[in-house]
């Protein structure tokens, strides 16, 4: 561009700044760059971070410090000395970027009550039972019993039958199996048959009634369950004869008049006119 001065040979021009041949930077976004035979070459800063727990990099830094520690998330200054969190009595350091803790050696003992205070003021008691050592908190069941539970509370035995949960069956449907503690519900007696509390009426499975509507059939089923249905009536006539006990009309069995049932080709007298004769044609 015009009042531009052009750098000399083997130098280098990099975002409008001319570099001197063999300089170091480092460009935003943790590049490290040189200036070589007139070309910028740039890659990403490599740290060599030499402790356990380094800070995070300062603002414009790429690297961790280890001038300090971080420790589960909290910044330590460098020889700070501190107790992590439900660490007890453990105490810790920072040195040089690294953390080292230590926790006392308490003598064992018995703990009747704990002080926070003193961290070796209470070291709970094993438990001797029956030949065998357990050490405090330590749950176990007696030798082929599976239903007590024994618990070692500073050099004391406590033991309880195991607690049962609660059943929501009669007693003469809970059982009591081989090697359990609880007793459990059996199964309810497959039904044999289905029992209608309206009428008291008890039909066996498979059994097929009509519960009083000709153009209802129920079936009990092998749940013992009931299951009912209606006939839909598909044939249709002009003088339909309906038979009590039957669903639908029959259109075959014969004629309707008057409020009286005449069978096919039987005559009769017209009710309207005693000179004239009727015929029943089923058609």
């Amino acid at each position: 561009a015009p009042g531009t001065s052009i750098p000399p040979p083997h130098h280098c021009w990099h975002r409008g700044i001319p570099r001197e041949p063999g300089a170091h930077w480092t460009e935003p976004g943790c590049q490290s760059c040189t200036c070589q035979g007139g070309r910028v070459l740039c890659d990403t800063v490599s740290c060599s971070v030499p402790c356990s727990h380094p800070l995070p990099a300062l603002a414009g830094g790429c690297c961790p410090t280890c001038t300090g520690c971080l420790h589960e998330g909290v910044a330590r200054a460098e020889g700070d000395v501190f107790s992590p969190y439900n660490g007890n009595c453990t105490v810790c350091v920072c040195l040089a970027g690294n953390v080292s803790c230590l926790s006392p050696e308490c003598p064992p003992g018995s703990c009747p009550s704990p002080s926070p205070a003193d961290c070796c003021s209470c070291n709970p008691e094993k438990c001797n039972f029956r030949g065998r050592t357990y050490v405090h908190g330590a749950r176990f069941s007696l030798d082929g019993d599976d239903c007590t539970i024994c618990v070692c509370q500073g050099g004391e035995v406590e033991c309880s039958f195991t607690p049962c949960p609660m059943l929501d069956c009669p007693q003469h449907q809970r059982h009591l199996g081989p090697g359990q503690c609880c007793s459990t519900c059996r199964d309810p007696p497959a039904p044999t048959g289905c029992f209608l509390d309206d009428n008291g009426v008890e039909f066996p499975v498979g059994q097929i009634w009509s519960p009083g509507d000709p153009c209802e059939l129920c079936i009990c089923q092998a749940d013992g369950s009931v299951s009912c249905q209606r006939t839909d009536c598909v044939e249709t006539c002009p003088y339909p004869i309906r038979i009590p006990g039957q669903c639908c009309p029959d259109c075959s069995a014969g004629c309707t008049y008057m409020g009286r049932i005449f069978s096919n080709n039987e005559t009769f007298p017209s009710a309207l006119d005693p000179c004239l004769n009727c015929i029943c044609l089923v058609r």
